[in-house]
């Protein structure tokens, strides 16, 4: 018969080694399983005026537009640890810029995944950055459980500044557009597109693509 020490020694053992149990499962199942999401191949405009499409209802952009051969316009953006650094000091060299209307939605989630895992070695090469309204702590809650960390996380929740500049505010609901930028080591945006359909994927592939070609021909 065990005694109540030798019960307690037994039922922490066993608790720990559930734990244990379950968090090897987890690891497992954070193995992300890409969806059959449609991709855009074309731009929509950017800017006031300008309307991107989701589940068949426009929704207008606001603030000035940008185009390729625009510079990165300066503004401030959170880091994790809630400090602020302008959007054109990442620069120095190439950078893929990611952006998109929220972390905690199905296609977020799977863009920026795509970003970190499929870029074939380009995260050696270039810069990675996704920029977000989520908090600098829901960014980094999802960078840990995506187990991403070769792409820096950057904050437009301090009012969206970063939308109205580059005429990617989605007003109504207050989001980011879905985009992906590839910007030079002098802020010079060489690659811009917007997808029409915010429930679609933006074209990753091109994106590093154009990204490549500018690494290939800087060396």
């Amino acid at each position: 018969m065990l005694t109540k020490p030798s019960i307690w020694i037994v039922l922490i053992f066993t608790a720990t080694a559930m734990v244990s149990c379950t968090g090897l499962g987890r690891h497992s199942e954070q193995e992300f399983i890409y969806k059959d999401i449609q991709i855009d191949t074309t731009s929509a405009r950017t800017g006031q005026g300008a309307t991107i499409q989701f589940k068949g209802n426009p929704l207008p952009l606001s603030g000035k537009s940008i185009q390729v051969g625009d510079k990165l316009r300066s503004v401030n953006l959170a880091k994790s640890d809630l400090s602020l650094i302008d959007v054109t000091d990442t620069g120095g060299s190439v950078r893929l810029i990611n952006v998109v209307p929220s972390l905690d939605t199905t296609v977020c989630e799977q863009q920026t995944h795509y970003l970190s895992e499929k870029n074939q070695g380009l995260d050696q090469q270039v810069k990675l950055i996704t920029i977000s309204v989520d908090t600098p702590f829901a960014q980094a809650r999802f960078a840990k459980e995506a187990g991403i960390n070769n792409v820096k996380f950057l904050s437009d929740f301090r009012g969206g500044e970063f939308g109205e500049t580059h005429g990617l505010l989605l007003e109504d609901p207050h989001v980011l557009a879905r985009a992906v930028l590839v910007v030079d080591g002098d802020n010079v945006i060489r690659y811009l597109q917007v997808t029409p359909d915010l429930g679609h994927m933006p074209d990753m592939e091109k994106a590093f693509q154009v990204a490549r070609s500018l690494v290939n021909g800087m060396s």
